[in-house]
């Protein structure tokens, strides 16, 4: 990183961990579409060298170790990796290898964009209104994993001590414990990085999504230094409904309408809240109003689902962990190892291929990104898709993983195809 921007040579070294289940399957059909895109967009001026590293079932195998500190070391040492879905240990000691690799990389934001790609099987009767990007928080909240059982030494000690010190007194003795960490510092980061991101994209709003009605002291606190941030650091760049609301106190209705209208003809992002509940009516009912969502982990682990849901499901919703002071990001795939379609070549592989497309969009080699989105597009538009959407759709050709990722880069250059995120 220099100056805040991400340095990238022409022949990058970016590690790759296959995966798990049909994770090997998936990558196969990934590296294919990259380096075919890669090579399309640039003809041979630029070129990816892939590093494998090792983490999850093949790592414990082949070294003992669920994942090793070589794995952590190299996504350290080259900024960028990407990963298939990953087996998480029973009993062994990790929470989650997922968490435990966004947590050694300190990767805040889990960014997901969420789009509709025509054909695609949806719930919604318009979701091409579905157009967003969501930042979640990655590193505290339910993933600080601070949590006491039921009857345990330390549940005792904490329920005293709530009882006696802090005067709860609605514990039962079955009690158990998670404590709810939001901190200033890491909100303030996931927002700055949401509204970078938006004014980056030319992208109109920002919204602040909360329970901070019911949880005033940590939604609520999120929600606040949500808007200081928008108000105090990009207060020329942004217009936020705390300013609005002034405005509408101050003078009336009407001129804070006219406020909002002009800072929108100014190319001004909007910074605004909404309840979690809310929120989660308004993406089905209008999701057209929304288009970078800045939130908590528990609140975005709900949120990231339910809105890839609204636009064929987590088989085609990419992800990205990543650190944007740093520089560091991991992509990979939302969805699970699905073990019993383990080397059936037969399972959607988009989400990692989509994950690659914002890996190279992050990179700044947007040709390439842009090619694979073309060639994903008319893959889909042409019904040629793999089982998950077969199903679902009326003269469909059934094809294999593999054969879904010749499809795409047979179309890598076709304009018909859609645009990138």
């Amino acid at each position: 990183m220099i100056n805040g921007k991400l340095q990238v040579p022409d022949e990058p070294i970016i590690p790759y961990i296959e995966g798990d289940g049909i994770g090997p399957d998936i990558w196969k059909a990934t590296v294919r579409v990259i380096n075919a895109a890669v090579e399309k967009a640039y003809r041979g001026k630029r070129k990816i060298h892939w590093k494998e590293i090792l983490a999850g079932e093949k790592a414990y195998h082949a070294t003992g170790e669920w994942l090793p500190q070589q794995t952590i070391d190299a996504c350290k040492a080259h900024i960028i990796a990407i990963k298939g879905p990953l087996t998480t240990p029973v009993g062994e000691g990790f929470r989650s290898l997922n968490v435990t690799l966004r947590q050694e990389l300190d990767l805040y934001a889990c960014v997901r964009p969420v789009k509709w790609y025509p054909n695609v099987p949806s719930p919604l009767l318009h979701p091409e209104k579905v157009n967003m990007v969501i930042f979640r928080e990655n590193t505290e909240d339910v993933y600080a994993g601070i949590e006491f059982a039921t009857g345990t030494a330390d549940a005792r000690a904490l329920k005293e001590f709530l009882e006696t010190t802090l005067q709860v007194d609605f514990l039962p003795d079955d009690t158990a414990f998670g404590i709810k960490i939001i901190s200033q510092n890491r909100s303030k980061r996931l927002v700055r990085a949401a509204i970078r991101y938006a004014l980056q994209h030319r992208l109109p709003s920002v919204t602040l999504v909360h329970k901070g009605n019911i949880m005033k002291f940590t939604e609520g606190a999120f929600r606040q230094w949500g808007y200081e941030v928008a108000e105090q650091e990009f207060g020329e760049q942004t217009f936020t409904w705390l300013q609005w609301e002034r405005i509408r106190k101050a003078q009336h209705h009407e001129a804070a309408d006219q406020a909002l209208k002009i800072a929108m003809a100014q190319g001004k992002v909007l910074v605004k809240d909404i309840i979690a509940d809310n929120f989660l009516q308004q993406l089905l009912l209008n999701p057209q109003d929304f288009s970078v969502i800045a939130t908590m982990n528990l609140n975005g682990d709900y949120i990231s689902d339910a809105a890839a849901a609204a636009v064929g499901g987590i088989g085609i919703a990419p992800g990205a962990n990543i650190n944007y002071e740093t520089g560091h990001a991991v992509f990979e795939a939302t969805h699970g190892t699905a073990p019993q379609f383990a080397n059936t070549d037969s399972m959607n592989p988009s989400s990692l291929i989509l994950s690659a497309v914002m890996m190279l969009e992050y990179m700044g080699w947007n040709e390439a990104a842009r090619a694979i989105v073309r060639g994903l597009s008319m893959a889909i538009m042409r019904k040629k898709v793999t089982i998950d959407f077969y199903r679902q759709m009326s003269d469909a050709t059934l094809v294999h993983t593999s054969e879904f990722a010749t499809e795409i880069i047979r179309h890598l250059d076709d304009t018909r195809g859609g645009s990138i995120f």
